[in-house]
């Protein structure tokens, strides 16, 4: 590698750092690429020398935000019983503890909008999808006569329970729920969950 392409390469990670602490501080309305260019040094310009545009720069946020949760979910899959129903719990309460530790990485994730007509690129809808083999992996083990499609749907109908209680009890208003009550009853409502769909199978 040249010179001029890793001095290129050294940028743009410590524009996507520099966003990424940004944004943990002030969520999406925090990111200002004037002040991003100051705080690594380059023109005003130069940030979009390094990324495409703020599209781009918040879905390479987003990037390291999914693994970090990746990693934090692949713990709670080995971190207790084999059972697929108590997996289900901790990888559900594992996202609740995650998103309350990084609260407004983790909004972005699902507050960004990319410009109107302009899709998410291929790259990021795959670093998404690829984290529900975190709750698809349980459910075939627990429902073995379902087809991938029919996982993939419980899959997510299970992702979207969990992640709309998460979202409403961080809130930080009247609704919010303390850590502790969350956590629990995140872990009372999969384990509903889980029990609803097998009795429904037998």
């Amino acid at each position: 590698m040249s010179k001029a392409l890793e001095r290129r390469a050294k940028l743009r990670e410590a524009l996507i750092e520099a966003a990424e602490r940004a944004i943990a501080a002030k969520g999406l309305a925090g990111l200002k690429t004037r002040e991003l260019a100051q705080e690594i040094g380059v023109a005003n310009g130069g940030v979009y020398n390094l990324v495409e545009d703020v599209d781009e720069l918040i879905l390479r946020v987003g990037s390291r935000t999914l693994a970090r949760l990746d990693a934090s979910l692949s713990l709670a899959e080995i971190g207790g019983s084999s059972s697929p129903r108590e997996m289900l719990v901790r990888i559900a309460v594992a996202y609740c503890d995650f998103a309350a530790e990084n609260l407004e990485l983790w909004r972005a994730l699902f507050e960004h909008r990319m410009q109107t007509g302009k899709p998410v690129p291929d790259w990021a809808v795959s670093e998404q999808m690829d984290l529900f083999r975190h709750i698809y992996k349980p459910l075939a083990a627990l429902f073995p006569q379902r087809a991938p499609a029919q996982l993939g749907i419980t899959a997510r109908s299970l992702f979207s329970a969990v992640h709309g209680m998460v979202a409403l009890g961080l809130e930080q208003k009247l609704i919010a729920v303390p850590l502790p009550a969350l956590r629990s009853e995140i872990a009372a409502l999969t384990r509903a969950m889980i029990d609803g769909m097998t009795a429904r199978k037998e």
